[in-house]
């Protein structure tokens, strides 16, 4: 803790200011939403398919919109959407504790969503103005605090359960009321360069000039697969507890996540110091992915029935897939502004978060189906071997932009007046 606050402490204010608002976020985001679903189906009575109908609509308006979001940040400034991104959420956390009607409940998972997509990009294109030439170090121990509210907020979100479900989303409420308040006070204004860039053309030069940016364009595409696999927390790996534990799945699911999440609360600054003592940025991002890649063969080989051995392999898949993703996840976003230019970088972070939104969506369906088809076929082997090149495949396309010289900003073009 005391090497966490004193790598805090060497930012500037504003940066600083950032990485506890994430951490609040995110503490407020999960007190909630891992309940959510409980709530729907057991507290308002609705069927599977509503239930589903709410979540899907959050994600659907928060990845679907990462662009719009980062595009209003480049035209208008970082600060107003970190600000309208957090009011709104105080809005749609209130809702959805106290709707009990579908209609009402969409609006409301739509507004916590479309939420996210404003502030998520403008944060991380603040954070990395504000750090400057410390952008790797910054975003690493932005991590820590990302991952940290994660950790803690379903342990809050369930100690707050034991009065009710309101009670969970009033706090969540309170907590983005009260985020809204300190960053119009405390948060110093900083603006975008859509207006240097865009000219005349305004959104559609933004996104042009993104989509003109080849390079980034690549890298985005190379990086899909990463997310597919760090999304596996979530899918592939809870099935394989049910699969392989009955009941007690749930309680090993549960653990999982707090392993993920703590891996990286412990061990990010010391993992990213000592990477970036040893390793080049394109060989932290190959070697990362491959092992995020490799944390899934173990499980391809362990014996069905026997309790403790797939414990340990699902625990070490954990913990690989969090190691990998903490050696990538700082490196990633700096290449993310490197491959800007230093340009439109909230803009590009919106595209890079459609990009993976996109990736998780069309990976899961893929995941569903194979695991489908090789349960009844008692060949389970085949998911993680495709989760295990899906890494390999992702790495591998990294380092042939590496060698191509393709992870290196583009000259920026001349803009019409």
């Amino acid at each position: 803790m005391r090497s966490l606050w004193r790598q805090t402490r060497s930012f500037p204010p504003a940066v600083r200011l950032l990485m506890a608002n994430q951490f609040a976020i995110n503490l407020a985001f999960y007190m909630l939403m891992p309940y959510l679903a409980a709530h729907l189906t057991g507290d308002l009575g609705l069927a599977a398919w509503a239930a589903g109908l709410v979540l899907g609509v959050r994600n659907l308006s928060q990845q679907g919109m990462f662009l719009l979001g980062g595009t209003i940040a480049d035209r208008f400034g970082y600060k107003a959407p970190i600000m309208a991104g957090c009011l709104l959420r105080t809005a749609g956390f209130a809702l959805l504790g106290w709707a009990d009607a579908l209609p009402a409940l969409v609006v409301a998972s739509a507004a916590t969503g479309f939420a996210g997509a404003l502030f998520n990009p403008a944060v991380r294109a603040y954070l990395a103005a504000e750090a400057g030439a410390r952008r790797v170090d910054a975003f690493a121990t932005f991590n820590v605090y990302y991952q940290a509210g994660m950790l803690l907020g379903p342990v809050v979100g369930l100690g707050l359960l034991v009065a009710d479900f309101r009670t969970v989303c009033t706090v969540a409420a309170a907590i983005f009321g009260a985020l809204t308040v300190s960053q119009w006070r405390a948060l110093p204004t900083r603006r975008g360069d859509a207006g240097a860039v865009g000219g005349t053309g305004g959104v559609v030069a933004q996104w042009r000039t993104v989509l003109a940016n080849r390079p980034f364009l690549l890298f985005s595409t190379a990086m899909i697969g990463s997310y597919v696999l760090t999304f596996q927390v979530y899918l592939a790996l809870p099935l394989a507890a049910d699969h392989a534990l009955g009941s007690n799945g749930t309680k090993a699911t549960s653990g999982l996540f707090v392993v993920s999440a703590a891996v990286a609360v412990v061990g990010q600054l010391r993992l990213t110091r000592w990477v970036m003592r040893n390793w080049r940025p394109d060989q932290a991002l190959v070697r990362g992915l491959a092992v995020m890649g490799l944390s899934f063969p173990p499980l391809a080989v362990v014996p069905a029935g026997m309790t403790a051995i797939v414990l340990t392999a699902l625990v070490a898949a954990v913990v690989l897939l969090a190691l990998g993703s903490a050696v990538v996840y700082p490196f990633e976003m700096d290449t993310v502004v490197s491959l800007s230019g230093d340009r439109l970088v909230a803009t590009h972070y919106g595209f890079y978060n459609t990009v993976s939104g996109l990736g998780i969506t069309m990976g899961n369906l893929a995941t569903g189906a194979l695991w489908g088809y090789a349960e009844r076929h008692h060949a389970l082997w085949l998911v993680w071997l495709a989760l295990a090149v899906t890494g390999l495949a992702c790495a591998g396309a990294v380092a042939a932009l590496a060698r191509g010289g393709r992870l290196i900003a583009p000259a920026p073009q001349p803009v019409a007046a």
